[in-house]
């Protein structure tokens, strides 16, 4: 079988494309990324920048009092915020508005049975792990090992989620070249990923309340966008006749106007 051609990437090595300091902090942010994927390193920064202005104020002489008096600490409480600082409350909405949207909400059409939509959604999450799977293979990008998880030898040895969190990362490692992507959108990358990550909740967590049609459709057309943008044709072919295959069977189950039989 014919090798992919991957030039640069096959080294697991960042793409620099003429950025030669790219990778030159890599190890000091890998270590703030590794407490949890919803940790984020700029919010790290920003914390430590105001706890270290915020600290100057203190012990320090101003003029023209004696070297050993202190002065009153300029820090912030621990709890205040930017909504704490100068803000804007809007107006209130008329009662009619506030009556408007406290009605019942309309219902959503569901004609889907509880085992159909499991099925449906467990397909796309098989779906979604094969081409995170193949698309990693291909490009030889670099599978962190971890002690309490296996290495990965098939796709289904790492959940969706995990998918997301390992392509999140090599994309703002600038891992990814934007050339192995459709249309190069590599900006886009992290939001399709994120569009995709409550179809392996509900495709999951079985105790989940019934969702109607509009979001099964939703979520399966969120796969679609995943496979779009790493151009797995396959992936894309599976899903989009999955859709239509869905949707007729919705629609074939709607009532008919007027007929009560």
């Amino acid at each position: 079988m014919q090798r992919a051609d991957t030039g640069e990437i096959g080294s697991g090595r960042p793409h620099t494309e003429g950025t030669a300091t790219i990778h030159k902090d890599q190890g000091r942010h890998d270590a703030r990324f590794r407490s949890s994927p919803e940790h984020y390193p700029w919010e790290e920064d920003t914390a430590t920048s105001w706890a270290g202005s915020e600290s100057l104020t203190e012990n320090f002489p101003g003029k023209g009092q004696p070297s050993g008096q202190r002065i009153q600490s300029q820090r912030r409480p621990s709890n205040r915020d930017e909504f704490d600082g100068p803000h804007q409350f809007l107006d209130m909405p008329s009662a009619d508005v506030i009556t408007a949207q406290e009605r019942n909400l309309p219902h959503l059409p569901t004609n889907l049975l509880v085992n159909e939509q499991d099925e449906i959604l467990s397909q796309v999450n098989d779906c979604l792990s094969s081409c995170a799977f193949n698309f990693i293979a291909k490009y030889q990008f670099p599978i962190p090992l971890e002690p309490d998880k296996r290495p990965v030898k098939i796709p289904a040895d790492r959940e969706w989620t995990e998918w997301v969190y390992l392509l999140k990362r090599l994309a703002t490692k600038r891992r990814v070249p934007a050339r192995v992507l459709y249309n190069g959108q590599i900006k886009q990358l992290v939001t399709v990923l994120e569009n995709s990550l409550e179809m392996r909740h509900a495709a999951k967590h079985q105790s989940r309340p019934l969702k109607d049609d509009r979001n099964v459709l939703q979520l399966i057309s969120a796969g679609l966008q995943v496979a779009k943008i790493l151009k797995d044709a396959s992936c894309m072919e599976f899903l989009d006749n999955l859709y239509v295959h869905t949707e007729r069977k919705i629609q074939s189950r709607k009532p008919v106007p007027g007929f009560n039989g």
